[in-house]
């Protein structure tokens, strides 16, 4: 009988000295990001159209030189705001590679409506040869595809620090690494992308990182799911629906049982 007791005893043993360099590296990962208020969540919630449309303009002009979207087309626009002439004109402002021809070729023409955005890089190798062996996350459904969703897209864009007045203690950056307080493991090859007044809003509003961020995170949580206020406003139909029925059902039920003692 303590032949049992000493094995158990020893795998526990064991156990704990395998994960005792694991737990230090957990806790360091484990950065919950602070709480934010979105327009576009709760049972009620809507995308701020300016926010969005600001939000495209970042990521037009500052993620777009790594980052695609490849399951969004230009169409999708007109959702924001945009009228069909500023599709067309977003659209055709991109080369769209198509064919082939009548001589088999493919051939280069400006884009259109129905064409997905165009993606920066031709294929993952080349995208990878650009950024120094790291491929770019695409941007399509980022915002649904972590943990925490836009907290964490907006805090990842704005919790870049300094090493070591910023990072923990014995902290060591690994070369061509950035520091980042809530990329797990505090290291992200990516370099800070945003700065003060990277852009130019058409709208006049002040272009500091945490407005950037704040725009660009609401722009990429419409662009993961741009069928949500849809699916909100179907939501409420079916309730009142079935409030009404309730209704319904608990009349026909005194009527039909109003005579039965």
């Amino acid at each position: 009988m303590r032949a049992p007791v000493r094995t158990m005893a020893s795998v526990a043993l064991a156990a704990a000295f395998l994960l005792a360099p694991v737990l230090p590296a957990r806790a360091i990962e484990d950065v919950v990001p602070p709480h934010r208020h979105w327009s576009f969540q709760g049972f009620f919630g809507t995308f701020d159209r300016a926010a969005a449309q600001r939000g495209f303009q970042v990521y037009k002009e500052v993620c777009a030189a790594c980052h695609q979207l490849r399951f969004i087309y230009y169409r999708d626009l007109g959702a924001l705001g945009f009228n069909d002439d500023e599709v067309k004109a977003l659209a055709a402002g991109y080369e769209v590679t198509a064919g082939p021809n009548d001589q088999g070729e493919m051939f280069k023409r400006p884009g259109q409506p129905s064409d997905r955005f165009v993606t920066p890089f031709p294929n993952d190798q080349a995208a990878r040869a650009a950024n120094n062996g790291a491929l770019p996350v695409d941007l399509s459904v980022v915002v649904k595809a972590r943990e925490h969703g836009p907290d964490y897209v907006y805090a990842l864009l704005t919790g870049y620090g300094d090493v070591p007045k910023d990072a923990p203690k014995d902290f060591k950056l690994q070369p061509g690494m950035n520091y980042n307080a809530f990329f797990p493991g505090h290291q992200i090859a990516m370099p800070p992308p945003l700065s003060d007044g990277q852009v130019a809003y058409a709208d006049g509003t002040k272009a500091d990182v945490p407005q950037m961020a704040r725009d660009v995170v609401t722009f990429l949580s419409w662009a993961a799911e741009p069928e949500m206020e849809a699916r909100k406003e179907m939501g409420v139909k079916v309730v009142l629906f079935l409030i009404v029925l309730s209704g319904l059902l608990y009349a026909v039920k005194r009527k039909v049982w109003r005579d039965v003692h």
